[in-house]
């Protein structure tokens, strides 16, 4: 499945309609979104039963977690439901959220298939608002408060609450919490990349009209549901433990919220525990902990981006390279041994060639644009195997 090309709803349609539900209640999906980094804002898996046949960059398994998100909720609420009223049931949901909006573009690059809006839909909820050249810089894209709709959407499946003030009131006990579990421990430069991901994700209240004067606190008791309590615990526990400790004053601030909320001592030491146990496994993949130089993340992030064109315009590519023999003869060539200048040169031209004949693959005609043709020549090998399409689905006979 690519969530990066169109049709991918449809597909993941598909997987769970062939597949026994893989959860029983909202505990474990819980449990298992918690585990891919999705409840902590952070994405660094899918759950197991999707199928990957390729690297997926951070906002691809975003895209892949919430979608799992809302259909296991929606399928807890209506278990005997078809898929298409699942996806109804969002559209809808989302339209009362006010975040539905599709510009008239892409309703006439869509048209009216619920699918196909809902893809441009989650699209526009995992990417946060900024411009390529930030984002190039800056590897943090990924909306971090994707769980307050999978909380939402719940409370709206069974309660039928106004999802739009409840949402709200989720992102401003959410921004509060993270504010105040700052102010309680000495800051570092990664205490700061946090907050300022969550200030970026928030989607439903505006940030320069909250007040932290510590009045948040007087309403948590006003949120009765287990998992938005733990939410906002979490949300405490991933702030105060980025520095891999947690000192008394943190340790208060902890039980003093998590007393608030009600919740006993033994379910605020579970969630410290698996904050630590996820970053333990995760440290080395969590965005905002990478202290790369700039020169080294604009490789790496442009690295992603070129990435996720190149698999694209797979089948394209495929078609142009093989119908190219002198090219892929020199790219065979170059895996067992170095390419003479000459030749370096021929096969970069006969590149950029092929590049002009995909427009979406502009990027390397352009100005220094030669500088990416190593990642793309890295590509290659995972390129060439396959030529299906990630998210066709098979039809029964």
């Amino acid at each position: 499945m690519n969530p990066s090309a169109t049709g991918w709803i449809d597909k993941f349609g598909s997987i769970v309609k062939d597949n026994i539900p893989m959860y029983t209640d909202f505990s474990q999906l819980h449990t298992d979104l918690k585990g891919t980094g999705f409840v902590y804002g952070i994405n660094i898996n899918t759950p197991q039963y999707i199928p990957v046949v390729q690297a997926l960059s951070e906002d691809e398994k975003a895209k892949i977690n919430l979608l799992t998100g809302l259909y296991h909720v929606h399928n807890f609420s209506n278990p005997d439901s078809e898929f298409e009223a699942f996806l109804e049931a969002v559209f809808n949901f989302y339209t009362q959220l006010g975040v539905s909006s599709i510009s008239f573009l892409n309703k006439l690059l869509t048209g009216k298939k619920t699918s196909a809006k809902l893809e441009k839909l989650i699209e526009s909820r995992v990417y946060l608002e900024d411009n390529l050249i930030s984002k190039t810089f800056n590897g943090i894209i990924t909306n971090s408060l994707l769980f307050v709709d999978v909380l939402t959407f719940k409370k709206f499946l069974e309660e039928g609450v106004q999802s739009k003030q409840h949402a709200q009131n989720l992102e401003y006990i959410a921004i509060n919490v993270a504010y105040h579990a700052l102010h309680s421990k000495e800051k570092n430069k990664n205490d700061e990349k946090l907050v300022q991901l969550f200030e970026s994700s928030l989607t439903f209240i505006e940030l320069e009209e909250q007040n932290f004067d510590g009045s948040y606190r007087n309403q948590l008791i006003n949120f009765t549901s287990p998992w938005e309590k733990h939410f906002f615990l979490d949300v405490a526990c991933l702030t105060l433990w980025e520095d891999k400790k947690l000192v008394f004053q943190e340790s208060e601030y902890l039980l003093g919220i998590g007393s608030d909320m009600g919740l006993a001592e033994n379910q605020i030491n579970k969630s410290i525990t698996e904050i630590i146990s996820f970053f333990e496994k995760n440290v080395d993949e969590v965005p905002f902990l990478k202290n790369n130089n700039m020169a080294m993340q604009f490789y790496d992030n442009m690295a992603q981006a070129v990435k996720k064109l190149i698999l694209r315009n797979r089948k394209r590519l495929q078609k142009e390279l093989s119908e190219s023999k002198e090219l892929m003869a020199l790219i065979s060539k170059s895996t067992v041994k170095d390419l003479s200048d000459a030749e370096k040169k021929k096969m970069q031209h006969q590149l950029i060639d092929i590049f002009k004949s995909i427009p979406s693959l502009a990027i390397f005609i352009l100005p220094g644009g030669a500088v990416l043709l190593p990642i793309f020549i890295k590509l290659i090998p995972q390129l060439l195997p396959s030529s299906f399409d990630d998210n066709r689905i098979d039809k029964k006979k």
